[in-house]
């Protein structure tokens, strides 16, 4: 029943393709502007804007953000095996909480295209049952504190608590029926995610996994 009560919010609720073969590139030094010294880089399989400097061809590209944090700093082992429980426990619940998002936000935006209260409804149960059926095994598995986690990275990815998303897809009533029974067992499905208060060291840990530099 316990795993039930964080199993069930979390359901309702790039790196390039590595390759063994050397890249190349070619430029097309097209000048679409008259003027101006534009031209286009083939870096393989990706196209790039470029620009002549000084008679060399410069692609211009956008760089993914990179955030440095400083070193932490624990007061006694017991913090440092809590970090490490933290980042091992992100690892695990991170890539579930970035599925459940999209495949949030994709069916909300898809109900939004159904004409009928009852077509909305009908889609709802056959991706509440899909859910069930393909998540559950995976949630079974977590602990409940990963399932407590879980929750919070949902909220992280969509910008919305637990209750919100059983709240906009499922009502009022089911909301906070699943709140109360939360409540229950210690917490809150209204609780927000704080990336700069109590939920620093998990967004750090966050960023870190997304960076890969954990």
């Amino acid at each position: 029943m316990r795993n039930f009560i964080y199993i069930f919010p979390v359901i309702v609720c790039l790196l390039l393709p590595s390759t063994s073969k050397a890249q190349y590139h070619y430029a097309d030094y097209t000048n679409k502007g008259g003027g101006s010294h534009g031209s286009t880089i083939y870096l393989m399989p990706n196209v790039y804007p470029a620009v002549l400097i000084g008679g060399d061809t410069v692609a211009c590209m956008t760089l993914r953000e990179f955030v440095k944090y400083s070193p932490l700093r624990f007061k006694s082992q017991k913090e440092v095996i809590q970090y490490n429980k933290l980042i091992r426990d992100v690892k695990k619940t991170l890539p579930y909480a970035k599925e459940i998002a999209h495949i949030i936000i994709e069916t909300y935006e898809y109900m939004e295209t159904l004409p009928t209260e009852k077509a909305r409804q009908k889609h709802l149960e056959a991706m509440e049952k899909y859910l069930f059926d393909t998540y559950k095994p995976h949630m079974s598995k977590l602990t409940r504190s990963q399932g407590q986690l879980l929750i919070k990275l949902v909220d992280r990815e969509t910008n919305t608590s637990a209750y919100g998303i059983i709240d906009a897809f499922m009502g009022s009533f089911k909301a906070w029926t699943y709140n109360l029974f939360a409540k229950l067992f210690g917490n809150s499905l209204k609780a927000r995610y704080d990336p700069y208060g109590r939920d620093r060291l998990t967004e750090r840990a966050c960023v870190l996994v997304e960076q890969g530099a954990i």
